[in-house]
């Protein structure tokens, strides 16, 4: 049986790549040299989704703390093996809060309980497969985004490439290539009753319903 049939969840860490579509790029460049940064990042902008993010195939969202609606993150995920190689992908939902900055977004907008929607299984494969992946964003059954992966601003093997040279990574981590923004720099938008599916040809789709507190 593959290991990763039902319920796949990230073994090891995931890394979220900022910044590395041209169009959000674009929208934030003349803001680049301004305080406190001084200057447009040389290397790839990552983060850390923890563990308390991972949201299983099958399991809601449910809206806490006062959040009303959130941002969905689009992303393909490159899933890790030995000696670094690529051993597979999956489609993910990088949910957010909405905010001003993703420049250097506060942690609490981005890992919070439940913040990454997970497909059921992983998609064999090696980058060149997926240079030219097309991603679509449905809510509630009507299409808010299309992502086209041909608008990286590092593509797979660059981005692989360039975070090499300042860590490795590990069987079983997860690097996330980015999310996409739309035409005004905000993401797609969900709240509470609203169904978020991410699909792409030959990939397990990332479905998931919004819940809100009770």
């Amino acid at each position: 049986m593959n290991p990763w049939t039902l319920r796949w969840t990230p073994k090891g860490t995931v890394y979220g790549t900022l910044l590395n579509f041209r169009r959000e790029w674009d929208l934030w460049s003349a803001r680049m040299t301004q305080d406190p940064h001084k200057a447009a990042p040389q290397a790839p902008v990552l983060y850390v989704k923890t563990a308390n993010t991972f949201c299983p195939a099958g399991q809601d969202l449910l809206l806490q703390d006062g959040v009303s609606e959130v941002g969905i993150g689009a992303t393909l995920g490159l899933v890790i093996g030995e000696q670094a190689q690529v051993v597979g992908a999956v489609l993910l939902n990088d949910w957010s809060v909405p905010h001003t900055s993703y420049y250097r977004p506060p942690v609490k907008f981005r890992c919070r309980d439940g913040f990454l929607g997970l497909p059921a299984q992983v998609t064999s494969g090696q980058v060149q497969d997926w240079a030219t992946l097309q991603m679509d964003v449905r809510r509630n059954g009507e299409r808010v985004q299309t992502v086209n992966l041909r608008g990286l601003m590092r593509n797979l093997s660059a981005l692989l490439a360039d975070v090499g040279e300042f860590m490795t990574l590990q069987p079983g981590d997860v690097l996330m290539v980015g999310t996409d923004c739309l035409a005004d720099g905000t993401r797609p938008r969900a709240k509470a009753g609203d169904q978020v599916e991410i699909s792409a040809p030959g990939f397990a789709s990332v479905v998931t319903t919004v819940r809100g507190a009770a």
